[in-house]
């Protein structure tokens, strides 16, 4: 009788510390520690706080608000954006408890889907990834850089704040950003707990005396009631008259979509981190919970303390006239400077989580080699932060003849990122068998892919939605570019591959996408090959011993 066939013997290795537990993790999935891993939970929730920066997109898109909607749509449209934000947020996190890389979606993407399907997936999460993240440093610096031209002229109304103006400061504020980036590595995560103090307890107490110092405050019905359509342009009707108030209420929801973004920071920065299987899921949901929460404290302190509802329409920065109108113009150029010093530390950990994910792409032949480079005395992949500031710069450029640069660059990076959030969202959900055998310590079970298809629904809705014109008439002035800049990207990824990068680009190594759909640990010596015989076995069981 022929002896029943023994399993082959897998020598296991034992990882006694955090940081081994950690570089083993990486290695699984085919990577080497390059990065300086040493954030905790607190720093990798510290910067997709930072990102999200309730109080830079709220401040920077709340005359968008005003005029696209108005207090109504801002305060009941951010309850709901934030509950389906906080799905998606959920589904993520789940993958990247499973999948702590820098590379975030795509190389969530290309573990999740189908052999056949990974590089392809890869490429195309990757560039639309790439785009968001370029387009959401565009609108938070560039947003920064409206708001020091328009803070200028409460001293000096003499200053007239052009569009050419407003690009050189904004140059500048990237520069310090990239300056940052390159040299000051050591300090970020010390810059880090700075902005967290900052986005928390100074906005609370700039909050709570704007609300104590303010006159009057406006009633309820007011906050959740008052329905304003400022959206036509030379006395045109707006769009709830040419099409209808539901049209204009999802256009108006932008503000509060834009403000949830970059909660992917979490996974971007996951190489930095310990314990990252656990800390970055964690980052994310809580980022996301927490701005939801402070984000509507920080709303509903601005509405209820417009004094003046015209004036406030009619200025060029709404929170800034809230301000003087409140507490005088000293006293505005205060609060309006501590405003100033967090989007500056969001736009910084923005850079920084460009940078990562451009990093990774490159160290998978997304875009140039050239990017993937970490110096060693810095410890900081140098050439794809001055990469992301020069794309960024690019990116505002449009801005010197478009009245709606602004609002079309933070388009582009709702959509950017949420499609690329919801391409290996959807894929886990399609693919889930694969999915579960990949799973980390963060698993919802059951609830998975009903969390999934909610959070895949929600994407597809907002990127028809931010698409559309806001103003109108539709002009050359007043065209809504975002579709143009998707369009570009959609077209430009799927050409792209058709042509020439399905030749030559893999995406993350097969051999690790194959370990990962297994659920076996690649760096174990014969895994892999032991786990391919034993299905072919299953599959073809005439093959196996006989008796």
């Amino acid at each position: 009788m022929a002896q029943p066939a023994v399993e082959p013997a897998i020598e296991r290795r034992t990882s006694n510390t955090v940081e081994e537990q950690d570089e083993d993790r990486l290695a699984q999935f085919g990577y080497k520690q390059e990065l300086r891993r040493d954030w905790g939970l607190m720093h990798n929730f510290g910067i997709s706080f930072s990102i999200i920066s309730v109080i830079t997109g709220i401040t920077t898109l709340f005359s968008f608000g005003l005029t696209t909607g108005g207090p109504a749509v801002m305060s009941i449209g951010w309850i709901l954006v934030s509950f389906f934000t906080i799905l998606v947020a959920t589904a993520m996190a789940e993958i990247v408890s499973a999948i702590p890389t820098s590379g975030g979606p795509y190389f969530w993407s290309a573990m999740l889907a189908p052999p056949r399907w990974s590089p392809f997936a890869a490429w195309l999460t990757g560039w639309f990834n790439l785009l968001g993240q370029v387009a959401v440093t565009t609108g938070i610096s560039f947003g920064m850089a409206g708001l020091v031209s328009t803070a200028a002229t409460v001293k000096n109304p003499d200053f007239e704040p052009t569009a050419a103006k407003t690009i050189g400061i904004y140059a500048a504020i990237l520069i310090s950003h990239g300056v940052v980036n390159t040299f000051g590595v050591h300090i970020l995560r010390y810059l880090n707990n700075t902005s967290i103090f900052l986005h928390s307890v100074g906005i609370t107490v700039l909050c709570i005396a704007v609300l104590a110092k303010a006159p009057t405050h406006q009633p309820g019905s007011f906050v959740f009631g008052y329905f304003n359509d400022g959206t036509g342009v030379g006395g045109a009707d707006g769009w709830s008259v040419r099409a209808s108030p539901a049209y204009l209420a999802m256009c108006g929801a932008l503000m509060s979509q834009y403000t949830l973004t970059g909660f992917d920071a979490s996974a971007h920065l996951s190489e930095e981190t310990r314990k990252a299987s656990w800390s970055a899921p964690i980052g994310v949901i809580s980022s996301v919970g927490f701005s939801a929460l402070f984000g509507f404290f920080v709303l509903m302190a601005f509405l209820f303390s417009i004094q003046d509802v015209e004036t406030t329409l009619g200025s060029g920065q709404p929170v800034l006239q809230i301000f003087v109108d409140v507490a005088g113009e000293d006293g505005a150029l205060v609060l309006f400077s501590l405003i100033l010093i967090c989007v500056w530390h969001c736009g910084l950990f923005s850079m920084t989580s460009n940078s990562r994910m451009m990093f990774a792409f490159a160290r998978d032949g997304g875009i140039p080699g050239f990017f993937h480079k970490v110096d060693e005395r810095f410890r900081s992949p140098i050439r794809a932060v001055w990469l992301a500031a020069t794309l960024s710069f690019i990116l505002a450029l449009p801005s010197l003849g478009s009245s709606v640069a602004f609002s079309a660059a933070t388009s582009i990076a709702t959509i950017g990122l949420y499609i690329s959030y919801g391409l290996p969202i959807l894929i886990g959900l399609i693919c889930h068998k694969s999915f579960n055998a990949m799973k980390g310590p963060f698993n919802l079970g059951v609830y998975s892919r009903f969390v999934a298809g909610a959070a895949s629904a929600w994407i597809m809705c907002i990127t028809v939605v931010f698409c559309l014109p806001t103003l109108n008439p539709v002009t050359d002035q007043t065209v809504n570019y975002t579709v143009v800049a998707v369009g570009i990207i959609a077209i430009g990824s799927i050409g792209s591959w058709l042509l020439w990068a399905r030749r030559w680009f893999t995406g993350p190594a097969a051999e690790v996408a194959e370990a990962m759909r297994l659920g076996i640990d690649p760096t174990e010596p014969g895994a892999l090959e032991h786990e391919t015989e034993k299905a072919t076995r299953e599959k073809d069981p005439g093959d196996g011993p006989s008796e």
